[in-house]
């Protein structure tokens, strides 16, 4: 039995060696915490956090402090913030003067039949020029695509297709067949024409194609527009940028003896060529322009290995929602609880348990960006003026809308199959218990509407995370109920606000998973990659 001694002593020497070895617990995400960044962020004293107004600021003072007090280093030269220049350019409606001459003789009747505005931030916008239908105006050499054939429709103005087109039977993955690809988005069209050197571009509206009535149109582009500086880098910009709707557009062409819907049809086959309309555009209106600025607020937390911690692991959510607008049942703060101080919370408590956690070996990047409802313009100035540089960046996060809701069994990630980053968030959500669902309208173009697409625009694979909608306790069908709910009757409304009510822990949850991957990322020797028929690509090699 003498033997037994030493084995009692080598059992008790290697019993902490083990227990170094088994990583240690991350801090837990408590719905507590989120709770009360939540309801600072969506009260009335912040006014809607509207880009470069007092409410605003204070968000962006609040996000810096709460960074500070978790021990993040300034991320932007020095300082919490970076500043992010902002145009805004408001076209007088009753200058506005659209009309038609040639093959057809017309005056387009603004908010009625088209609605344009100002492609940069000038005095006047004006373009006098042929217009030319360029189909679905994509230029698409993976798929063997391209409408413009060559035809040179510089100062000329372009009428173009919304969406992608149509996957045939025998080929079904055309352009992602059901989901949409960035090729059918509206910005892309304005952005290849501009490429092309067109004078201006309008975009062919049906309420089935844009996936939204013209009611929405209006509300959304006949009013004052925000936009970043224009980079002197890029082609001169349209003159004017605008939608059209598909019956002033068919009487148009009508009058020049062209038949709308048969252009489409054409348009929708590898063969089509552009086609002239032989009528002359005289688009002319005077606009009112301001030039603002407003903050991303930027926060790093160095790795602990020194020959890796320049490689940087990326969150973001964007802080800002829509100030004070048209008052409804007597409240005119939009708050934006969900959209999207409940994203900036549930971040918030992820750089919070971040920081408390183990350093991980590669640095983490936290980005609350701003101006994500004018279009995106935070994310896109930091892809354009990133603090770190682009081929540094080994992957992105982004929460827009946190779960308000309860617990469930599923999240939804925006992007899931375009990169690598899929499977590895999926990894980490299975190990809490969770699955990833699939995106439920895939044609809707989600992945291109939140902040992770700026950075996918720039080659770093990025992914949005998000609740899903089977909820824990609850009959089938109800999470998709109060989605659809909330998008009705509360989206960009001054509904949208805190209620002690809300049910936090899905947040705590979902947060979860976003700390679980990012620390597994920034501990990882992994570089994410594009599938090979995502329509981005990195700048640089990986290493």
């Amino acid at each position: 039995m003498r033997p037994a001694l030493p084995l009692l002593l080598l059992a008790a020497a290697a019993a902490p060696l083990a227990a170094q070895r088994r990583p240690a617990p991350l801090p837990a995400i408590t719905p507590g915490e989120i709770d009360a960044h939540l309801r600072f962020l969506s009260s009335d004293l912040l006014e809607g956090r509207a880009p470069a107004t007092r409410g605003g600021e204070l968000a962006a003072a609040y996000i810096a402090a709460q960074l500070a007090q978790y021990g993040y280093e300034p991320g932007a030269d020095g300082s919490y913030f970076q500043r992010v220049p902002i145009d805004v350019v408001a076209a007088n409606r009753a200058t506005i003067r659209v009309e038609a001459r040639g093959k057809a003789n017309a005056t387009l009747r603004d908010k009625e039949d088209v609605v344009v505005w100002a492609g940069s931030a000038v005095e006047r916008s004006a373009a006098q020029a042929d217009l030319v239908f360029v189909g679905y105006g994509i230029a698409a050499p993976e798929y063997g695509w391209d409408d413009y054939k060559g035809r040179d429709v510089r100062g000329k103005i372009v009428l173009v297709l919304v969406n992608d087109p149509p996957a045939p039977p025998g080929e079904p993955g055309l352009f992602g067949g059901k989901a949409m690809t960035y090729y059918g988005r509206w910005t892309y069209k304005f952005e290849e024409a501009e490429r092309r050197g067109a004078a201006g571009a309008l975009l062919v509206h049906t309420t089935l194609s844009a996936g939204y009535g013209w009611p929405t149109v209006v509300g959304s582009w006949a009013k004052e527009q925000r936009m970043l500086p224009r980079d002197p880098k890029l082609p001169p910009p349209l003159a004017f940028r605008g939608w059209i709707t598909s019956q002033a557009a068919a009487r148009l062409l009508g009058e020049a003896g062209l038949d709308l819907a048969g252009l489409a049809k054409a348009a929708q086959a590898r063969s089509f060529d552009p086609v002239p309309a032989g009528i002359t555009l005289d688009v002319a209106f005077a606009n009112a322009v301001q030039h603002l600025e407003s903050a991303n607020v930027i926060g790093v937390l160095p790795g602990a290995d020194p020959a890796r911690r320049r490689e940087h692991v990326v969150f973001t959510a964007h802080w800002d929602h829509l100030g004070i607008g048209p008052a409804v049942d007597g409240d005119s703060i939009y708050n934006g609880a969900q959209d999207n101080a409940s994203g900036v919370a549930d971040l918030l408590a992820v750089a919070r348990a971040a920081a408390a956690a183990p350093r991980p070996a590669r640095s983490l990047l936290f980005n609350f960006v701003t101006a994500e409802e004018s279009g995106l313009l935070g994310s896109e100035y930091f892809a354009a003026n990133p603090t770190v540089p682009l081929a540094q960046l080994v992957g992105g996060f982004n929460i827009d809308g946190g779960n308000l809701r309860g617990e469930t069994r599923d999240l939804i990630l925006l992007g899931e199959q375009k990169s690598s980053l899929g499977a590895f968030v999926g990894a980490r959500a299975k190990a809490r218990g969770l699955r990833l669902s699939p995106e439920e309208f895939p044609e809707r173009g989600s992945f291109y509407r939140s902040d992770h697409f700026s950075l996918a625009k720039a080659g770093v694979p990025a992914v949005s995370v998000g609740a899903g909608t089977d909820f824990v306790g609850r009959p089938e069908g109800w999470g998709r109920e109060q989605i659809d709910e909330y998008t009705t009757r509360h989206y960009h409304q001054p509904s949208d606000e805190y209620r002690a009510d809300l049910d936090l822990r899905g947040a705590a949850q979902l947060a979860g998973v976003v700390l679980d991957a990012g620390l597994a990322l920034a501990n990882s020797r992994e570089w994410p990659r594009w599938s090979p028929d995502a329509e981005f690509r990195r700048s640089a090699p990986v290493p």
